[in-house]
C-alpha cells in the first residue's frame, strides 16, 4: 500500500473517531476517493502527487464519469469527498488544494421529497398485505415492524437497524436515537409501533442477545438495509405504489403528514434529528406543492 492510501486510511479513521461521521458517509468517501486514485494510477502515489493535479486533470476525470452515465448528484458527492480529503492533506503540510477548490461540480437540481399518500404509508406496515407471499410469517412481521419505525417514528433505515434488542420500543416510552454526526434525539413510541415490534419478537425463531441487533436476517445475523429495500420493492408491486416508494420515502411521509396535520416545524426538526431548521423547511414546500396540485385539479377556475 502506497503512502497516499495510508494517508487515506488515517483520514477515514479521523472522520469516524474525531468528526463522528456516519459509517455510510465514511464508506462513501472512501469508495469515491479510491476510485479517483485508481483512475490516476501510478501518476498519483504520494499525497503531494494528488495535490499537484491540475484542474484540467480533475475535469477530465469528472467528464469521463458523466460519460459513463453517472448522475450529477453522485458526481457532486464524489467531488465533495475528494475536496475534503485534499483539504486534510493540505492541513498535514503536503501542498495546496487550490486545484480542488477551482473545479466546479455539475449543477444538481434540488428535488423535493416524494412522500407516500397516508393510506399507502400505513399499508406498508400491515402484515396481511403480503400474507400470500412465499415468505416466512416472522420475516413478514419483521419487515412490518421496520416499516412501522420508519413511518411512525421518522427513523432512517440505519437508525432502525442499529437498535439493540434491549432497546425494543415499548408503548408509552421513548427511543433514544443516535443519528448523523452522533446527534441524539428522543422519539416517542406509538402503540402501533410497539405492537408491530412485539409481534415480530413473538414470532422470531432466533434467540436474540440483549446487546444484539433487534432486527435479524433469515439466518439470525444482523439485518442488511438492502433486505428492507428489496422488501419495499415487493411492497410496491403488492400495493401498486410508484417507483418513488422507498424505505426513506416513509421518513419523508412521516414529516410531510405531520406538517399537514398541523405539526410545527421546530418539533418536526427535533423528531427527524435535523441539525438545521433549513433542512426541515423543505417539507413546507412539499405541503405547498400538494395544496397547489389539489387546487389546480379541483378548482373551477384553476
Amino acid at each position: 500500500m502506497n503512502a497516499l492510501h495510508n494517508a487515506l486510511q488515517l483520514w477515514l479513521r479521523s472522520l469516524t473517531h474525531e468528526k463522528q461521521a456516519s459509517p455510510n458517509t465514511v464508506e462513501a468517501y472512501g469508495r469515491d476517493v479510491r476510485q479517483v486514485l485508481a483512475y490516476f494510477g501510478e501518476e498519483v502515489t504520494q499525497p503531494s502527487d494528488l495535490l499537484s493535479l491540475k484542474p484540467a486533470d480533475l475535469r477530465l476525470f469528472l467528464g469521463e464519469r458523466r460519460a459513463a452515465g453517472i448522475g450529477n448528484r453522485s458526481i457532486m458527492r464524489q467531488l465533495a469527498g475528494l475536496r475534503a480529503f485534499a483539504r486534510h492533506l493540505e492541513r498535514e503540510g503536503h501542498g495546496h488544494a487550490s486545484a480542488f477548490k477551482a473545479v466546479k461540480g455539475p449543477r444538481v437540481k434540488k428535488g423535493l421529497p416524494r412522500p407516500l399518500q397516508p393510506g399507502d404509508a400505513r399499508a406498508t406496515a400491515l402484515t396481511s398485505i403480503r400474507a400470500g407471499e412465499d415468505r416466512e410469517r416472522w420475516i413478514i412481521a419483521r419487515d412490518a415492524a421496520v416499516f412501522s419505525l420508519l413511518y411512525g417514528a421518522g427513523l432512517r433505515i440505519s437508525e432502525a437497524l442499529s437498535l439493540r434488542r434491549k432497546d425494543a420500543p415499548r408503548e408509552g416510552s421513548t427511543l433514544l436515537i443516535t443519528g448523523k454526526g452522533g446527534k441524539q434525539r428522543q422519539v416517542p413510541v406509538l402503540p402501533q409501533i410497539a405492537r408491530a415490534v412485539d409481534d415480530y419478537l413473538a414470532q422470531c425463531p432466533w434467540r436474540i442477545d440483549p446487546d444484539g441487533p433487534l432486527f435479524v436476517g433469515a439466518k439470525g445475523g444482523p439485518l442488511s438495509p438492502r433486505i428492507i429495500q428489496l422488501a419495499m420493492e415487493g411492497m410496491r408491486g403488492a400495493l401498486g405504489l410508484p417507483e418513488s416508494a422507498t424505505p426513506h420515502a416513509l421518513r419523508h411521509s412521516f414529516a410531510t403528514h405531520l406538517l399537514a396535520r398541523g405539526g410545527d416545524l421546530r418539533t418536526i426538526q427535533e423528531l427527524l434529528g435535523h441539525a438545521s431548521l433549513s433542512t426541515t423547511q423543505v417539507y413546507t414546500e412539499v405541503d405547498t406543492a400538494r395544496l397547489m396540485a389539489a387546487y389546480r385539479s379541483a378548482h373551477p377556475r384553476a
